[in-house]
Formats: structure tokens, sequence, C-alpha cells
């Protein structure tokens, strides 16, 4: 039985999963590196709100959270990856061999020394009824043979 799974370079749901692995890595590294920025910044400078403190810890979770599934995400398209090198493939049956595989049978040109013959007009079969009806209509025919075949108007 061949198999009919696409390759996994085509596999559109696995480079999906990779891609959006890749943005969720970047999208959460973004979020967690400008919130703990923006919070050691003003925390240093002694200008902390809590905005910027309690509700840039939760954003800085946020980010985090985004990373671990993006990184996830990654491995298990890894694992996709090493897993479907090992699944065995059907081998190909060949039908029939190509057509540029076969041997080429080279015929000798030959000279037609003879003329070729008229072939002979087939001579017609007639049965015993067969040529007795013949004979009949033969005599039941006419004697004049320029009968019209189409009314006169």
């Amino acid at each position: 039985m061949p198999n009919t799974a696409p390759r996994l370079s085509r596999s559109i749901p696995f480079w999906v999963l990779v891609g959006g692995s890749v943005v969720a890595i970047g999208a959460g590294t973004y979020l967690l590196v400008d919130k703990l920025s923006t919070m050691a910044a003003t925390l240093t400078d002694g200008t902390a709100t809590g905005v910027e403190v309690y509700a840039g810890q939760i954003w800085a979770v946020l980010g985090a959270i985004l990373i671990g599934a993006g990184l996830i995400g990654l491995a298990l398209a890894l694992t996709v990856g090493a897993v479907r090198t090992l699944v065995p493939t059907a081998p190909v049956e060949v039908v029939e061999p190509p057509a540029w595989e076969d041997e080429v049978v080279v015929a000798e040109a030959t000279t037609v020394e003879s003329a070729v013959a008229e072939p002979e007009a087939p001579t017609p079969v007639m049965t015993d009824t067969a040529a007795a009806d013949a004979a009949a209509r033969d005599a039941e025919a006419p004697a004049s043979a320029t009968t019209p075949e189409t009314p006169a108007r």
C-alpha cells in the first residue's frame, strides 16, 4: 500500500505549528523584556507607580507563559519531524516498465523487387434460392427499361 501522506515539508499544519511557536516566543519575549525593563527603570528612579509595578508583573508573567508555550510548540514540531522520519514508507511498485526501457528493434530496409499485384475482385457467391429469385425477377421485368421511378407532375 503506497504512503499517501504528504511530505512534512509540504504539510501546512506543521508549518503553522512552527510559525505560531516562533510568533509566540517573539511576542512573549517582547512583553517580558518591555515590562521588566520598565519596572526596573521606574523602581530605580523612585518614580514607580502601582500600575507599573503590579500590572507590569502580570504582563511579564503573560510574556513568560507565551515564551513557554512557544518553546513547547517548537519541541512538538521537532518531535513530529523526528517521528515522521521513523515511519517507513512503502516501496513504489512499478506496474509496467517505462517505455524508454523497452528494447529497440531496428528493422532492416528491404527492397521490393516484384511488382505489387492488384487484388482480385471478389466473386459473388449465389445460393440456389438467390439464383432462383434473380431469375424470377429477370423474367418479370418489363421490356422497357425507361420506366420513371417518380410519377410525373
